[in-house]
């Protein structure tokens, strides 16, 4: 665990990548398994990643995201992009899922689809958005770790135009919308201006409130 820690006082949101150097594809698959890992509500996983490493796929992104270098300067984007709403196939797809990897069903499991069958499809579409969104945070939360382990370099971004990202990546042909951003890379030292900074944040006492 303190190894962990020290990673994660190592990493930051990387300003400055090497273009020159590219993230080994096991530790990008072993990124992206921390993010499918990740728990989600209900277990429903409503979310997917979209792994970029197309040069000229990820120059049209960074066209659209405040021209943000580290998009091409990495080897890797990975996009986060929630379901764009819960219908019944979608629920019933992951009820099925756990019956089919679990090697059954039981009377309680079943009265829990039902509930989620009558509650999540009578929501509005954009609230069932907002949902599956927060749980893919859950997810880039995770990856954000697993990077640090790895030695990786990454800088979380919601500065892009996700109604262009999604038509770049024709996600609404899959009933997604992007929802946040995530090139993978390596630091490039002698330009990077935040590397050498102190990381701040604030101390335990004025974060951790204990209920005793």
């Amino acid at each position: 665990m303190s190894q962990l820690l020290e990673q994660l006082q190592w990493r930051y949101a990387t300003k400055k990548m090497d273009p020159a150097k590219v993230v080994p594809q096991d530790k990008v698959e072993r990124i992206i398994e921390a993010a499918r890992l990740a728990p989600s509500s209900s277990g429903l996983q409503p979310y997917e990643i979209i792994s970029v490493s197309n040069h000229e796929v990820r120059s049209r992104i960074q066209a659209v995201s405040h021209n943000q270098s580290q998009i091409t300067d990495g080897s890797h984007l990975l996009v986060f992009a929630a379901w764009d709403n819960y219908t019944p196939e979608r629920i019933n797809h992951m009820f099925d899922l756990n019956v089919s990897m679990r090697g059954g069903t039981n009377e309680g499991w079943e009265k829990y689809r039902q509930i989620l069958l009558t509650n999540y499809p009578a929501r509005s579409a954009q609230e069932n958005f907002e949902h599956a969104a927060r749980q893919a945070y859950i997810a880039l939360g995770a990856s954000l770790i697993a990077a640090a382990f790895e030695k990786v370099d990454c800088t979380p971004m919601e500065g892009f135009e996700p109604a262009a990202v999604d038509a770049i990546l024709n996600l609404s042909d899959k009933g997604l919308r992007s929802v946040a951003i995530l090139p993978l890379g390596y630091r490039l030292s002698a330009e990077d201006w935040l590397e050498k900074l102190v990381k701040v944040r604030r101390p335990t006492s004025e974060f951790v409130t204990e209920v005793k």
